[in-house]
Order: C-alpha cells, then structure tokens, then sequence
C-alpha cells in the first residue's frame, strides 16, 4: 500500500488527497499525518527538502511536491484531472502554478506573522501581501470553467486556504465574481470532506 505523508493543514498534501478521491486511489492509500517541522516525523528521509506531501509508493520509492504527485495518481486511477495536450492542458497548468505561488506568498506571510516581532519585515510582509492581492485579481479577471482540473481543482484550494489563515482579511469583498465561483465549486465532495482544520 502507498502511503501519503500530510499534515491536515497544508494544502499542497490536501491537492494530493483530493487528486487520490477523484481517481478512486482511496482505498489504495494510507494517509499518515507527519509534521514537516518535527525531525523525528522522518519527512527528510522521504523528502530531502522536509516538506510535506510526500508519497511512498508500493517499492518504498518516494515521490514529492505535490504537482509531481497529483500528476502520477491521476495517471495511476485513469484519472481526468490534467487535460490532454492543447490549449485546456495549458490553461490547467497556468491555474495550478499561479494558485499555488499564491499559496506559497501566503505560507510566507504566516510564518513572518510568527517570528518574533522584532524579527519581522514589514517590506518581506508587503512582498508577499502583494503577491497574492495580484495574483486574485488575475483570477477575477478571466472566467473561471466549471470543469474540474488541476488548475480548478488548486484555485478552490488556495481560496480555502486564504479563508482557514487569513480570514479576517475578506479576499470576496474586492473579488465577488470569484467568490460566486467559489461558492459553488468548492461544494464538491472531494473538497468538502478534506477541508484544513489544525
């Protein structure tokens, strides 16, 4: 059985456990919580980069960061999360790295919000901030299909996350056509029940 090195607040792992559910790879998975922070946990011995996702497959070889991930369960499950070749491949493509360098700026801006204040950079903070403030409204000026992808799939990711991590700053308020989207979309299944909680 392969198994999945997460932790339940990252959502790069949580593109992973979507990606398995949607590809029918559930049962063919152990999902083990591991803290990228704990050098007990082992994470270095799977991912020389101590990060979360990993994947040990079946012959204990390992597979990380989670576009490589995705990319190798929705294969494996016969999946139809990553378009064939052409324009909506592309576009997926594009969704999922700008989702994801949103994530990244975010990720970012916690940990600086937890280093001690005078510790802190306010102009690494702006950098960040700015980052994920352009990248949404990237997002509010194309249309967003309601067909679920690699990119979709990320974009309704990393909107989660800005809710779980920085939900007082209201990202709906000055992008209400990608909230409307986002309402919707984030309903299905494989969304709903992989939500981030601490």
């Amino acid at each position: 059985m392969m198994k999945l090195l997460f932790s339940h607040t990252s959502p790069f792992a949580r593109k992973c456990r979507v990606v398995a559910i949607e590809a029918g790879l559930e049962t063919r998975i152990e999902n083990v919580v591991t803290s990228p922070v704990d050098p007990s946990s082992g994470i270095g011995n799977s991912n020389p980069l101590n990060k979360v996702p990993a994947l040990i497959l079946d012959d204990g070889r390992p597979l990380y960061d989670s576009p490589v991930i995705c990319e190798y369960l929705d294969h494996l499950g016969h999946g139809s999360m990553f378009p064939p070749p052409g324009e909506a491949r592309w576009q997926a493509l594009r969704r999922q790295a700008l989702s994801d360098g949103i994530i990244d700026a975010a990720i970012l801006r916690r940990q600086e919000a937890m280093r001690a204040e005078n510790f802190r950079s306010a102009d690494w903070e702006k950098r960040q901030r700015t980052k994920i403030e352009q990248g949404l409204d990237a997002l509010e000026a194309e249309t967003l299909p309601a067909s679920f992808d690699i990119g979709t799939m990320t974009v309704a990711i990393m909107l989660d996350y800005l809710d779980f991590r920085f939900a007082k700053e209201a990202w709906r308020d000055k992008h209400p056509k990608l909230a409307a989207w986002h309402k919707t979309f984030a309903e299905r299944p494989s969304l709903m029940t992989t939500l981030p909680k601490e």
